[in-house]
């Protein structure tokens, strides 16, 4: 286990009080914040896995993505290994308890060498959790299996193409109980996926395909306000505000003025905020696709005019998701500062935490020279420290201060946790759906 210590990045604001504040409460009531953690799950279940990206302004402490199909398990502390077998084993058992067999189904990329090494942890550490596991791939290229041999570490993948036999899909021989995708489905569900006889998660409806950011934050801010009242909060130090807009099209400039009414709106929104607690900093928003994942269709917006006066680059910028889908909606969240600093080159970090089932398993810092810290961190020049969280963020220490670590890492965790139950609320609202869709069919 690495024992070299890795310090909570320093945080280059003045504005530390309402946060220390917020830590000092986590840590007084942890108890009771655990027992109402314990209740949720029992009310609906947690994801199967999710990442959580967080920004710490130093007086607040948000989420501001919620990831179902999570990558970069390869940037987890390898000490944590045995917490993530664990988590395995938890989610797998209450997803289906007789499963002896694991079908991953990845992304399509095959030289993102980074994301190929998630795939080889995730498929070691599922190997590890006591299953067998193969790998199914949806290239549509792909009629026979490949070998890769990863070029950071050496590991080698095999590749199987998907196929499917009546209500089950498979890969050769291999029938496995249990579906897990680590594909986000952007493009939508495949017909190879529709209508199997097999415990498929996340579910498919999960996918990008259908999903919207803007429902997901409506459930976060319910889990915020209840969360507020256990705690006795303002939820606003744990909620990024947000509005969206249903129908937009940069490229023919279709529903701007729906952007622009509500950008202004959620401005006026965060001075008032600022001013109730004497914050002296600048208020800004993040405009982004309401569906989508990459970090694409992403800006930083001071005033109405910065939407108002976009050039065409940034249109096209605005425009751009996953798979090439054309953007659609957009959801206008409030700007979470992030003043945490990391490396010699004095990079904008933010954390990223990790769960499995309901249990939080490690994260990093997501961080990069070429950004601000008012911009979104998940743009070229983007890299990771993967052995910053040396310690697990589910646990306080009551014995040292509550900006010390572990206890700044377990503030991490709640807030992250706090976005867990919301997808978990999500996604019970689309099961729900789902059944009530079918049995009107039928």
């Amino acid at each position: 286990m690495n024992t070299v210590p890795h310090p909570v990045p320093r945080l280059l604001t003045a504005q530390t009080g309402p946060l220390l504040k917020l830590e000092s409460t986590l840590l007084a009531r942890a108890a009771d914040i655990e027992a109402w953690f314990r209740q949720q799950w029992q009310k609906t279940p947690p994801p199967f896995y999710s990442s959580v990206d967080l920004r710490n302004a130093g007086f607040k402490l948000a989420p501001v993505d919620t990831n179902l199909f999570p990558g970069g398990f390869n940037n987890l502390n390898p000490a944590f290994e045995s917490l993530c077998v664990q988590a395995l084993q938890a989610a797998m058992q209450r997803v289906c308890p007789s499963a002896a067999g694991v079908l991953l189904v990845p992304e399509n990329h095959t030289r993102n060498k980074f994301y190929l090494e998630n795939v080889a942890t995730l498929y070691g550490l599922i190997k590890k959790a006591g299953f067998h596991v193969r790998i199914g791939s949806l290239l549509p290229d792909l009629h026979e299996p490949m070998e890769l041999t990863l070029e950071i570490s050496g590991r080698k993948l095999l590749l199987e193409p998907l196929q499917r036999s009546e209500d089950r899909v498979h890969v050769g021989d291999f029938y496995p109980c249990t579906v897990l995708l680590n594909n986000d489905l952007s493009a939508g569900v495949p017909d190879i996926l529709k209508d199997i006889d097999q415990d498929v998660v996340p579910p498919p409806d999960l996918g990008w395909h259908l999903r919207q950011k803007s429902n997901h934050f409506g459930f976060y801010r319910e889990v915020a306000r209840e969360f507020a009242a256990v705690t006795d909060i303002d939820p606003w130090f744990v909620d990024p505000l947000f509005r969206n807009c249903g129908q937009i099209n940069f490229m023919k400039q279709e529903g701007v003025e729906c952007l622009e009414a509500n950008v202004e709106l959620l401005l006026e929104d965060i001075r008032a905020k600022y001013a109730e607690y004497g914050i002296k900093d600048e208020p800004f928003v993040i405009v982004k696709s309401d569906a989508g994942t990459y970090g694409m269709g992403v800006m930083t917006a001071r005033s109405v005019e910065d939407v108002r006066n976009m050039n065409r680059k940034a249109r096209t910028h605005m425009a751009s998701a996953k798979e090439g889908r054309e953007v659609t909606g957009a959801i206008i969240q409030e700007g979470v500062y992030t003043f945490e600093k990391m490396g010699a080159d004095e990079a904008t970090a933010e954390p990223v935490v990790y769960m499995i089932d309901r249990f939080v398993v490690g994260g990093f810092y997501r961080l990069n020279s070429q950004r601000g810290n008012q911009e979104n961190l998940n743009a070229p020049g983007m890299r990771f420290e993967p052995l910053a969280f040396d310690e697990p963020c589910c646990a306080p220490d009551h014995s040292c201060g509550p900006d010390e670590r572990p206890n700044r890492f377990y503030a991490y965790g709640v807030v992250a946790r706090l976005a867990a139950l919301a997808a978990a609320r999500e996604i019970a609202a689309v099961a729900a759906i789902r059944t009530e869709s079918a049995s009107a069919a039928a």
